[in-house]
């Protein structure tokens, strides 16, 4: 027993690792935007009297974090001027990225959606494209600053920082706004007050960058000063993709399917949610509440229990677990459209939601650390993170239209049945792993999923 108790105490103990602690507040910097132009707008926007198809519709920004391998492999290799020559390339690109979205985000505060939700979905779509570029640098940030082995409990503070943030985004969000709106002001200027203070907790970002130092990167990641043009582009766009299906063969099929759709579930119903609680009569308080105590708790234990169990059962076990707690959850949202005004059920059904997506969340992105080469990070881990979320934020574009047409029960179980073909591909690329390993004890050198 004691034997035992050691060894969870030497898995636990990665977790004071300074690179690990140095991700926790990046992970917050990263899980800012996301509410912040989806499920919280979502609920500002219900509240200005938007309909529920050009809310669901409006959510297509956050295709910008489907689409940033298009100008990853340029965040990959260009400088920015000035500052990459002092900061570094990761860091010179983390700290462009995080200023423009605190400018992105007090623009939002000063636009009505009321009087010009035309200014609101650009700065929407410009908010996403900032956040999905930070993501960007600082996936490869992490890769670059650790073996395959530490990811895992990289990725369990990364993620309690970036959830923490989503909650802050979230419920910190309604609750600043409800408080404003206690005090007096307008529900224009409520908002206003909250996406403020939302855009000075993006601050938090840089000032991390500035106390942290650059990655060391793997030799021979920069094309020659020398090259011409078309060389320039082929190593920096062309070479990182060729590289994965080269090393994966007809197998990254089966990934890429994987990685396509296992977020499915939660991402589909998540734009739903804030209208979905409006529309239940649960106010603002009232949700910020559970989402802040409850959500917390269940977040911070999903994270750091997806990262423990991956370190002790595997990541591909782990994979299925959070297959089966994402897609299950999404039936108590179902079974919470037939009680109504449920407080209480709505912790437990929030508390179940935030501890299963913790647990995915780390398990799968590990899985996908452990796919990257770490010659391409940047671009490879921006390909397999956009496929992650490029179909289920399209299919979520037409949730309005979904809900207006099922209804919020209908809806909801309908995103749970999403779920099932993910755990056949998660078995799947079980297999093909297997295969892979089996394949490199006999010939060294051979990838492993």
């Amino acid at each position: 027993m004691t034997r035992i108790w050691e060894k969870w105490g030497q898995a636990l103990a990665i977790y004071r690792h300074p690179i690990a602690v140095r991700m926790f507040f990046l992970g917050f910097s990263s899980g800012l935007p996301l509410l912040l132009v989806l499920g919280t707008l979502s609920f500002w926007l219900r509240e200005a009297g938007v309909d529920l198809r050009t809310i669901g519709f409006m959510s297509w920004a956050g295709l910008c974090w489907g689409l940033k391998w298009v100008w990853a492999p340029f965040v990959d290799r260009l400088p920015v001027p000035f500052l990459t020559r002092r900061l570094g390339r990761r860091r010179a690109w983390l700290l462009t990225a995080q200023v423009a979205l605190f400018v992105v985000l007090a623009a939002m505060a000063f636009t009505n959606p009321e009087e010009n939700l035309g200014l609101m979905a650009v700065l929407a779509v410009a908010c996403a494209f900032c956040g999905a570029t930070q993501d960007v640098v600082l996936d490869a940030y992490r890769i670059e600053s650790g073996g395959e082995k530490e990811q895992a409990a990289f990725l369990a503070t990364y993620q309690t920082g970036y959830r923490l943030a989503m909650i802050w985004s979230g419920a910190g969000t309604l609750a600043i706004a409800a408080g404003a709106e206690i005090a007096g002001a307008t529900t224009f200027e409520a908002w206003r007050t909250a996406y403020l203070v939302m855009a000075a907790s993006v601050l938090a970002g840089p000032v991390t960058v500035l106390l942290s130092p650059e990655p060391r990167l793997a030799p021979g990641t920069l094309p020659a000063p020398a090259q011409g043009l078309r060389d320039w582009l082929y190593s920096a766009v062309c070479l990182p993709f060729l590289d994965f299906f080269r090393r994966f063969g007809w197998q990254a099929v089966v990934i890429l399917l994987l990685i396509a759709t296992y977020r499915i579930s939660d991402v589909v119903m998540g734009v739903m949610a804030n209208p979905f609680y409006a529309d239940l009569g649960f106010t603002k308080e009232e949700v910020a509440a559970v989402s802040k105590v409850f959500g917390v708790v269940m977040t911070l234990a999903g994270a750091f229990v997806g990262g423990v169990v991956s370190l002790r059962i595997g990541v591909m076990r782990t994979l299925l677990l959070g297959a089966v707690l994402s897609a299950a959850t999404n039936l108590l949202f179902a079974a919470l459209s037939l009680r109504g005004h449920d407080l209480a059920f709505l912790v437990m059904t929030v508390s179940a939601d935030n501890l299963a997506a913790g647990i995915a969340s780390v398990a799968f992105l590990a899985y996908l650390s452990g796919l990257t080469n770490v010659a391409y990070s940047a671009t490879q881990y921006a390909l397999f993170s956009s496929v992650m979320l490029i179909l289920p934020k399209f299919l979520a574009g037409f949730s309005g239209v979904a809900v207006e047409a099922l209804g919020y029960g209908g809806f909801f179980t309908a995103t749970a049945c999403l779920g099932i073909p993910v755990l056949l591909l998660v078995l799947a690329a079980g297999a093909v792993r297997r295969r892979l390993q089996e394949k490199a004890r006999v010939s060294p050198g051979c990838p492993q999923s």
